[in-house]
């Protein structure tokens, strides 16, 4: 009885937060070419979960309740230099939490809370200096901040967010809670540049240094080359992987990161097609030190606008491969429910993790009105754990995504995940292989 008070309670804090938000952050501009912005970034989470998992720190079956937050705040702000060329940076901090039972996986206690830096970055743009290159051709950065690579099928910004139910003999994996709503996303240290404009030939020559432990903290580097048409966009990505730490690398499974090579061939477009949505990856991946063990991964989408009837609907179908051993990397949420979190309860916490696996997924989506779209998904999970098809499942999610003002956006989602099997028979659902029913809601305050 106490869980569900808390659990609706929880609800009424969510929608008030997000109703009494701010209407707008403040920005400054002068005739001198000076930006100045507050940058304002808030979300807050309601997640339940009928079933619990072995993936962490749990260890009894049950249901679980809990709750995540975060605020992100700061300056932004740039200069002119002449020539359009513009001078830029921003820094921002980030305070978060869990509360309640933790989540469903046992990666958080819900007794999380922590302010820490974010953002803290410095970079220029060249505007009209370099014309050979188009205008802002040449971007240089350094510093605290995100990096994506296409859609995030391999980076996606440092997003994993551990929680302190894993600490322990002198490890401590925490990073502050909020592990579904990733609320810290940015690389420690980078160095990257970015060479050409939005159309034909461009690069990315980047160094990225993490310090996530639930990471092993690698070190990597790479360049990303595409080349970008009216029909699609041609990727290909060379990463390398640097160092990790010793300590973490091991005990997550990480140890041959260190020397690791992965080469990506991708594609993401519509072939000249206006209703057609095209997308593909295939990645090869060279084990590290300590292994000489290759890994494959890939997927092929397809799918369907039907932009003359009412609501705009679509149609989505994607294959996906990973074999085993196979390292995801830094991958991350990043066009929608999906990609890359393939399964609200499989992609956090009942696994597989885009790896060892095989998926199969349909999705659908609608759009009744301009702030209010509908979507239906559905994964199938085979060919799972070493091939043994311990984490084989299925999970259908029904969703909404509902821009209730300017600067609210509310996110309601409930899923079933059913096991082919149990802990107790190899799997990851502990207690028993029923069907799990899994809720949650998310508002975004965004400026």
């Amino acid at each position: 009885m106490m869980k569900n008070q808390r659990f609706i309670k929880s609800i009424i804090c969510l929608a008030v937060a997000g109703l009494s938000a701010p209407a707008s952050a403040y920005n400054f501009y002068d005739q001198n070419g000076t930006e100045l912005n507050v940058d304002i970034e808030a979300a807050v989470g309601v997640f339940s979960s009928a079933e619990t998992y072995n993936l962490g720190a749990k260890s009894q079956a049950g249901d679980s309740d809990w709750q995540e937050g975060y605020i992100k705040y700061g300056l932004s702000g740039s200069q002119s230099v002449g020539s359009g060329s513009r001078l830029y940076g921003a820094v921002n901090l980030v305070s978060s939490g869990t509360w309640g039972d933790g989540d469903a996986a046992g990666i958080t206690s819900g007794n999380e809370r922590e302010t820490d830096l974010e953002d803290a970055y410095l970079g220029w743009r060249s505007g009209n200096l370099i014309p050979a290159l188009g205008e802002d051709g040449l971007d240089l950065s350094v510093g605290r901040q995100q990096f994506t690579i296409g859609d995030g099928f391999l980076i996606n910004s440092d997003a994993l967010n551990f929680g302190d139910a894993l600490n322990g003999g002198g490890l401590d994996f925490d990073r502050g809670g909020a592990y579904w709503l990733a609320a810290r996303k940015a690389f420690d240290q980078t160095a990257i540049a970015r060479i050409g404009g939005s159309d034909g030939l461009r690069a990315d020559l980047f160094w990225l240094a993490s310090d996530n432990k639930a990471q092993a903290e690698m070190e990597l580097a790479g360049l990303n080359t595409e080349y970008v048409t009216s029909q699609g966009t041609f990727g290909l990505a060379y990463i390398e992987g640097l160092d990790v730490d010793d300590t973490f690398a091991p005990i997550l499974g990480y140890g041959s990161r260190d020397g690791q090579k992965t080469m990506s061939l991708r594609y993401q477009g519509n072939a000249g097609v206006d209703k057609l949505f095209l997308s593909a990856e295939f990645v090869n991946q060279e084990a590290g030190e300590g292994s000489d063990e290759n890994s494959k991964a890939w997927y092929a989408e397809a799918g369907w606008t039907f932009s003359e009837t009412p609501w705009s609907p679509s149609v989505n179908y994607r294959y996906s491969s990973f074999d085993e051993g196979f390292d995801p990397l830094f991958f991350g949420f990043n066009r929608g429910y999906g990609t890359w979190f393939q399964g609200e309860v499989a992609a956090n916490y009942a696994g597989p993790f885009n790896s060892d696996a095989s998926v199969h997924h349909l999705g659908f989506k609608a759009t009744p009105s301009e702030t209010l779209s509908i979507g239906a998904l559905f994964f199938d999970f085979t060919d799972t754990a070493g091939g043994t098809g311990n984490l084989n499942a299925q999970e259908v999610d029904l969703y909404a995504e509902w821009v209730a003002a300017p600067h609210l956006i509310i996110s309601p989602l409930v899923g079933l995940y059913m096991p082919d099997n149990s802990a107790a028979e190899g799997g990851s659902q502990i207690g028993s292989d029923e069907t799990n029913t899994y809720a949650q809601i998310i508002a975004i305050v965004p400026f």
